[in-house]
């Protein structure tokens, strides 16, 4: 069996879930063909807010203009002074992260209040996260629960998502793991990819929980069906070391190139793992080298020794001039994508105007979640 190299419920919740209801992430090329950019910035400048939405998402993700997030950040900023909730969420995260501006969680946490007063329920479930840590206001775990209980009102999974989060790791509440999967399960019913991708730990990783691989299998599916880069990892490999849950004999692996491709370097692992063991396929000590290379670039140090005796003596069966290419292709492959993701969503997503970049957490972040590290002592 194919270990997982994690073991704890997750660290992707209470503000991983940030980049989801701050945005989305799509591919470049989405915007129609016949929009004309120089008409969007025309529009823009002459305080039109919807153009003005559209060109920053356009700097943003660099469709039809070169990518310049600080461009970006100046025409959501210009969209959030005209008063539209959207934008002024938007620009409220990328304070709270430092993206194109600054990084000032003060700032952010005023955005937040702005949009959540007209009536943004997400922005409310911002709010919440900033009180949970204490990011740009004083931390108030209980205020954070009101909101979220508020949010939750108004249909919002992420926040019974979050609740969840709360009582399973006993902030702001009385420590109650049943009570956080009742949440959970709540969230999953109205569709959050985070609350499903918790029920499949619970039922797959978790030791004091009662194991159902089947039933882990089809939460991750729900999530991982959502753009949840983890859930894709942990669905791969439940499959790998079950594979009469696939639904077709290509699904595990599928997954597993998909969350690599999004820079989650243990999906890149695992891929390493099967090449190298000839799992699905006679071993292939190249692909196996490419791959164990790739995920040493995406996951910095743990990766690296981790891989360390794998790659020396996968280095031994391979010419210096293969192994060179090798290094050379997973350097051109990582150059590509750097910036780890934790969601990824469909060209044609509904919220593209407001794209985001979902970065995963640090290995050692394993609280109830953080999308970004604590503000610097």
């Amino acid at each position: 069996m194919i270990p997982s190299y994690r073991g704890c419920i997750r660290g992707y919740g209470l503000c991983a879930a940030l980049a989801l209801i701050s945005g989305a992430v799509f591919a470049p090329g989405a915007r129609a063909a016949n929009e004309s950019i120089p008409q969007l910035q025309a529009a823009a400048q002459k305080g039109l807010v919807n153009q003005q939405i559209e060109l920053a998402s356009a700097y943003f993700v660099g469709d039809g203009v070169p990518q310049d997030v600080k461009l970006a950040a100046h025409w959501y900023q210009k969209a959030a002074e005209s008063g539209d909730p959207e934008a002024e969420n938007e620009i409220g995260f990328l304070y709270q992260t430092g993206t194109g501006v600054p990084f000032n969680p003060e700032r952010a946490f005023h955005w937040y209040q702005l949009s959540a007063a007209s009536g943004l329920v997400k922005a409310k479930v911002n709010l919440g996260v900033m009180y949970v840590w204490g990011i740009g206001v004083r931390k108030n775990e209980e205020l954070a629960a009101q909101l979220f209980r508020e949010a939750l009102e108004k249909g919002n999974g992420t926040a019974a998502s979050y609740l969840g989060d709360l009582a399973y790791f006993g902030i702001g509440m009385k420590q109650d793991k049943a009570a956080a999967e009742r949440w959970y399960t709540i969230g999953a019913k109205l569709h959050d990819p985070l609350a499903a991708y918790n029920l499949g730990s619970l039922f797959s990783v978790q030791a004091d929980h009662p194991h159902d691989f089947p039933k882990a299998a089809n939460y991750l599916r729900r999530s991982a069906s959502d753009g949840f880069v983890p859930a894709m990892h942990s669905l791969g490999l439940i499959l790998v070391n079950h594979p009469e849950l696939e639904k077709s004999p290509q699904e595990a692996r599928t997954l597993l190139q998909t969350a690599s491709g999004a820079g989650f370097w243990r999906s890149t692992v695992l891929l390493g793992v099967l090449a190298r063991d000839g799992r699905g396929a006679p071993p292939d000590a190249e692909a196996a080298y490419y791959n164990f290379q790739l995920a040493v670039l995406q996951g910095g140090d743990a990766a690296k020794k981790l891989l360390a005796n794998d790659l020396n003596a996968l280095s031994i069966k391979l010419t210096a001039e293969r192994a060179t290419v090798l290094q050379a292709s997973a350097c051109d492959s990582y150059k590509q994508h750097p910036a780890p993701l934790a969601f990824i969503y469909k060209n044609g997503d509904t919220n593209k105007r407001f794209p985001a970049l979902a970065r995963t957490l640090a290995d050692g972040e394993v609280h109830a979640g953080q999308l970004i590290p604590p503000p610097p002592a």
